[in-house]
């Protein structure tokens, strides 16, 4: 069975966690979740991000996301593709010197990688983005930029595929993300 690495952590975004992670183990992937300093059985809080009239998301408490796997023993090699999340998650694990290497990796080895909402941080830190087209949530657009990258708006529920590199700019776009994310994978997608 094709394996998929899920890089995540704590206030992940529900819906870009949950919907990824039970889409692709449907298509007959095994989802391996991480989360740095955690192990398999470990759970990540997951945050929900609505628009409720402000003039940025609201965020509530969500469920508990159990990891699949233990971050420490993630080889790259082991994996068709990486997904990674949303939400406040991106902001903190890409402080992590591994999470920038286990990223470098894929893109070195020109696997696919998705990234949702505020996903793309992760790319940015890990310097990967330079001459690539990618789109985000907005206020994520000019890390995007400023890491050599161009930032592409597009609709809540699109998602934007540049060579081995599909991102979208928040959970509404999960299925297009999901679909270009498993047609990157070599999966045959009738629509």
């Amino acid at each position: 069975m094709p394996k998929i690495l899920m890089l995540c952590g704590d206030f992940t975004e529900d819906y870009e966690t949950m919907v990824p992670f039970q889409a692709l183990s449907m298509l007959g992937y095994q989802v391996d979740a991480v989360c740095p300093d955690k192990k398999a059985g470990d759970t990540v809080a997951t945050a929900v991000h609505d628009f409720l009239g402000e003039q940025t998301y609201t965020e509530l408490r969500g469920h508990n996301f159990a990891l699949t796997a233990d971050f420490d023993a993630v080889d790259t090699a082991d994996y068709a593709g990486l997904f990674i999340t949303g939400g406040r998650a991106p902001e903190y694990i890409r402080l992590n010197a591994r999470v920038l290497e286990i990223v470098r990796e894929f893109f070195s080895s020109e696997k696919p990688v998705a990234a949702i909402c505020h996903g793309p941080q992760v790319l940015a830190a890990a310097g990967v983005l330079e001459g690539y087209t990618a789109t985000a949530y907005p206020a994520v657009g000019p890390d995007i930029t400023l890491a050599g990258g161009t930032y592409k708006e597009a609709g809540m529920d699109e998602a934007v595929v540049d060579r081995n590199l599909v991102t979208a700019p928040a959970w509404p776009g999960d299925t297009a993300i999901c679909r270009e994310f498993a047609r990157l994978l070599g999966a045959k997608i009738e629509i």
